[in-house]
């Protein structure tokens, strides 16, 4: 399984090709989908392009979104869109569109909090636990790990000579990861070489914008759905 992720923390500073309205988010994904990906990751933004909790702002970017794809999709709940742990649960809470499933980033504070909600609320846990951080640890004593929907590993190193170990190195931290299913992938430098290596071990992984800009050669991709169709070829 390759998901989608269209635009992560990338401003309109990082290329028009970096979907950030909600039409464009829905084009951007409609065209990955159709190169292969089975599953979308957004981040909603507002009309100044910070990434936004807000029910206002994650609503119509649903509602884009299925109007075009008919594939699960899944909102990041990051703590810098909301830092305040207990308002994050609030925004959640205040939801009136709901995604399919949602991000939640382990080492974060407030992650077992915001994940109890979203269960509670019927919306699916990708539980990330990222590279360099307890996630990991935190995870495995987590009462919730084996109700998540799945693990996203996430690798932060962005060296290419170095991503693949610490991959390995990542997966070895998780263990039996409550019994989830895994999908690793990297970033930046390590985008490439960490989603060759998930590949190689059958691991679901993801693909986009948000997590390069960049194709292997190193030429700039021009949109997520050319990211897709190259990981997919891999």
């Amino acid at each position: 399984m390759v998901q989608v992720c269209l635009n992560g923390c990338r401003s309109a500073a990082d290329g028009a090709a970096v979907p950030m309205s909600p039409q464009e988010l829905a084009r951007s994904a409609a065209d990955a989908v159709a190169a292969g990906a089975a599953s979308v990751h957004v981040h909603p933004k507002t009309p100044c392009g910070h990434d936004s909790l807000s029910p206002r702002v994650l609503a119509p970017v649903l509602e884009a979104l299925r109007a075009q794809v008919r594939v699960p999709v899944g909102v990041t709940t990051g703590a810098w869109a909301e830092p305040d742990p207990a308002a994050r649960v609030a925004r959640v809470r205040s939801w009136s569109v709901l995604p399919d499933f949602a991000s939640v980033n382990w080492h974060e504070p407030g992650a077992e909090e915001v994940a109890g909600e979203l269960l509670a609320r019927g919306v699916a846990v990708e539980a990330g636990v990222f590279s360099g951080t307890d996630g990991a640890s935190r995870f495995a004593a987590s009462p919730l790990g084996p109700r998540v929907l799945r693990v996203l590993a996430e690798v932060t190193d962005h060296d290419p000579a170095t991503a693949e170990a610490s991959a390995r190195s990542l997966l070895a931290e998780l263990g039996p990861a409550h019994g989830r299913p895994l999908l690793l992938h990297g970033e930046e430098g390590g985008t490439w070489p960490v989603l060759r290596l998930a590949g190689r071990l059958g691991l679901a992984t993801r693909i986009g914008l948000e997590d390069t800009l960049l194709l292997p050669d190193g030429r700039r991709a021009s949109s997520n759905a050319e990211l897709v169709a190259e990981a997919l070829a891999r």
